[in-house]
């Protein structure tokens, strides 16, 4: 499978400031790719840090006032090997954590789901959330978590893999959002899902259904939005003026049987 994606933003500067940008592909995505940042169309200079052995951080520090432009092109050839689950992957993701309170959700996973494990659970997760949630643009606010999004009803994609992720943790499964390029998606913009640990694999979980699971690429991954950003401003004033991301399967988009688990590759 072949999948051309790219991602370009605009952030006008308005003090000296210190900025992480999280738009390009995992550590693990066999691809061809460029980065081009500048400022008043002046190259400037970043370095990549990797988290958890997958997520890749470019960070800038020092950034004058002036317009900040990214872009970022990938083209990926085949599919990469899935992430493995590690020791530490099974303690981390399975505590509460900013955007998914599962401690809260505990009473409401345990009486809509009861004993049901693995697949099945994944399944009835999902398709619950799915069926509970309207997707709604600009319904949630940048701090609402799990619980709110339950109350309210409503939510994007955010919303959705919170949820379904705390849902999932509060019945002790591991589970994490990832941020991900999605062809198929429309409009077309960066996508959030979960992934939850089933027979000793990491599996999508995307309750929106807005976009072929099997054409996924991963960007970042982490325990909720906190971790998968794709700015995030340390220190001065930046703000986000305009974004476009695209993200095409050049063969045409797979077949996504949803009786089957799939992982992110």
């Amino acid at each position: 499978m072949r999948r051309t994606v790219s991602s370009s933003l605009t952030s006008p500067v308005g003090d000296t400031a210190s900025i992480v940008l999280s738009v390009a592909v995992a550590a693990n995505t066999p691809c061809s790719e460029q980065l081009d940042i500048t400022l008043d169309g002046a190259p400037l200079q970043y370095s990549e840090l990797t988290s958890d052995g997958l997520t890749r951080l470019h960070v800038l520090h020092g950034v004058q006032p002036g317009m900040l432009e990214v872009n970022y092109s990938a083209t990926i050839e085949g599919l990469g090997d899935p992430a493995p689950v590690t020791d530490l992957d099974r303690i981390v993701y399975t505590r509460p954590s900013r955007y998914c309170d599962s401690d809260t959700m505990m009473p409401v996973a345990r009486a809509t789901f009861g004993t049901k494990t693995g697949k099945d659970l994944l399944d009835a997760v999902s398709s619950w959330v799915g069926q509970q949630l309207t997707y709604v643009s600009g319904s949630s606010r940048p701090t609402d978590g799990a619980v709110q999004t339950y109350l309210a009803r409503t939510g994007v994609c955010r919303d959705y893999a919170h949820l379904c992720i705390a849902l999932l943790r509060a019945l002790n499964v591991p589970a994490r959002l990832v941020s991900v390029f999605a062809p198929g998606l429309s409009p077309m913009d960066f996508h959030a899902v979960a992934e939850a640990v089933v027979d000793d694999q990491w599996c999508v979980v995307d309750a929106t259904a807005m976009a072929p699971r099997t054409s996924l690429v991963r960007i970042a991954t982490g325990r909720d939005a906190a971790d998968t950003s794709f700015m995030t401003t340390l220190s001065g004033i930046a703000n986000l003026g305009q974004m476009t991301v695209t993200a095409v399967a050049e063969d045409g988009l797979p077949d996504d049987d949803v009786t089957l688990l799939t992982s992110l590759r």
